[in-house]
């Protein structure tokens, strides 16, 4: 069926039963989660590579599996927030975290092959087999989209190849009860095999808390609202089926790419499309999330938010995105990332730290003396001589409120979320300034990201402050944007500083371009991004 390591007669597990498996667990230092992960990779490797009986194998398998999930929802936490692409050790880490749920599925797998080679003990466990494989190869899939990786070639033609081994011994749509499920109840192969594809093609609008609750709300409406089947039937209004190819290599596609081959299969979106706007209307008619079957992490607001997301994703006809498709026609804008960038692109100059008064008098005193003036040290050279160049990146949607955009290299600047960019029309005559909000690699390794941009028209100028001795606010001079006040949607002027510069009540004085200086207090902190802090303030 699949290709397994054979088994070693040499092989020296640190267990070979359940209850020593459980014995050593107890014993497992979890202080140090790189060496716990590592261990746990080595140990069920080996495991994994020694012959013992049907039976054996799967109660120990089952017995490492609590102690395996939570080393790894640890250690994943360790790639939460970082710049993409990551760099090498952190990819690395990502490599480990899906090395350890290929070993967890090879353990199942080869109790699968087992079982249908004949073995007694196992013959009646065929459907749980088949459900901890798909949820283990599923987990590899999803630990790379939740580190913001498209996952390579290779693990969609196994993740496919197992559900089509699985249909194909009609064992598939049997429910399978894990005590670890977060929906807890039974959940069938199908199922699973449908959610890891539904989350795949959400993953470009669902945050990192997000992801949980959608993937639980999945498994909970089930075999109700997921269906995988050779064909389908569609209807003038109703939401279009999705296709998968069991012999290809990607996730869902639209149904007018669909081939006529014997590996395709579809997703009826109506049941779902059904389930959703019922949950809609129970949240809007007054119910509570708990009460609507939806779980507690979210409010009502937030739930239904998600859920007209997660409708307009999965049931509504859509363009495909860049981050799928890409397309060399495509419009671009110029970006580039920090507050110091946009500073530079709006004032057409570098910021530079503001000396004190006696400095830069006796600087522009020897000036005189020597040139006969006063040296613009930035004049004479343009921004991109400079060192501040724009990326190039191609659109797939730019709006007045945000902005879908894929990097046209390769190589760039490495990016996260909640960090502020500017966005640049191609001829440089049009800027907005935005806060990024998801980020992607592609399977061709270029960047995706979304944009929310902020209001108005940004002003670049220069703060400057003191802070009280001891404390950890910065001082001196910093650059910032002013975002100007907009009447007409009652949004006051707001400021963007470098994060540890603000302090409610704070006093600071800042030079605009026309070298006009405007006293300013600051009030309360609007947002906060991982490189920015936009501000209220009202003069002094």
């Amino acid at each position: 069926m699949f290709d397994l390591e054979p088994t070693d007669d040499l092989a020296q597990p640190a267990f070979r039963d359940a209850a020593s498996c459980t014995e050593w667990l107890s014993q497992l230092q979890l202080t140090n989660l790189n060496l716990a992960q590592g261990t746990l990779r080595k140990e069920i490797g080996e495991f994994n590579r020694c012959a013992l009986r049907g039976g054996d194998r799967l109660q120990t398998m089952e017995a490492l599996r609590e102690t395996v999930a939570i080393v790894q929802t640890d250690f994943s936490r360790k790639l939460v927030g970082k710049k993409l692409p990551l760099a090498d050790d952190e990819f690395m880490l990502l490599l480990a975290l899906a090395g350890l749920w290929q070993s967890m599925e090879a353990g199942y797998l080869r109790c699968l092959q087992m079982a249908e080679a004949g073995d007694r003990q196992l013959a009646s466990q065929r459907a749980l087999l088949g459900h901890r494989c798909v949820h283990y190869s599923g987990q590899t899939l999803n630990e790379f989209l939740r580190a913001g990786y498209e996952p390579d070639n290779k693990w969609w033609r196994h993740f496919h190849e197992l559900y089509a081994h699985l249909e194909a011994r009609g064992i598939h749509q049997q429910a399978v009860t894990d005590p670890y499920s977060r929906s807890g109840q039974g959940v069938s192969c199908r199922t699973l095999y449908a959610t890891a594809l539904l989350m795949h093609r959400a993953r470009l609008v669902l945050s990192r808390g997000q992801w949980h609750v959608a993937e639980r709300w999945l498994e909970q409406w089930g075999d109700s609202a997921l269906t995988v089947e050779p064909r389908c039937s569609m209807s003038k209004g109703d939401a279009p089926p999705l296709a998968v190819d069991l012999a290809g290599e990607h996730g869902l596609f639209p149904i007018q790419q669909a081939t006529a081959a014997a590996s395709m299969r579809f997703l009826a979106m109506v049941p779902l499309s059904k389930q959703i706007r019922v949950k809609t209307i129970l949240l809007q008619q007054g119910q509570t999330p708990q009460q609507a079957g939806l779980g507690g992490e979210t409010s009502s607001k937030e739930c239904i938010a998600l859920l007209g997301e997660l409708h307009r994703c999965w049931c509504e006809a859509r363009a495909e995105s860049l981050a799928d498709a890409p397309r060399t026609e495509a419009a671009t804008v110029q970006l580039c990332a920090g507050l110091e960038n946009a500073y530079a692109f709006i004032a057409r100059k570098p910021f530079k730290p503001v000396k004190d008064a006696a400095r830069a008098k006796q600087d522009a005193q020897k000036q005189i003396e020597t040139f006969g003036r006063v040296l613009d040290e930035t004049g004479q050279h343009t921004l991109t001589e400079l060192g501040f160049v724009p990326e190039e990146w191609q659109v797939e949607e730019n709006g007045l409120l945000h902005a879908r955009l894929l990097r046209k290299a390769n190589a760039g600047e490495r990016l996260a979320a909640n960090q502020l960019v500017s966005v640049v029309s191609a001829d440089g005559a049009a800027l907005k300034l935005g806060v990024i909000g998801m980020v992607s690699v592609t399977r061709h390794h270029h960047l995706y990201i979304t944009v929310h941009f902020l209001p108005g028209q940004p002003q670049a100028l220069v703060v400057r402050g003191n802070a009280e001795e001891g404390s950890l606010l910065l001082s001196g001079s910093a650059p910032a944007l002013l975002l100007p006040a907009l009447e007409k949607l009652k949004i006051p002027a707001s400021l963007i500083l470098p994060r540890d510069w603000f302090h409610a009540e704070r006093k600071l004085e800042f030079t605009l371009p026309d070298h006009s200086k405007q006293s300013i207090v600051l009030g309360f902190s609007v947002t906060k991004g991982s490189d920015y802090e936009r501000v209220s303030f009202k003069p002094a």
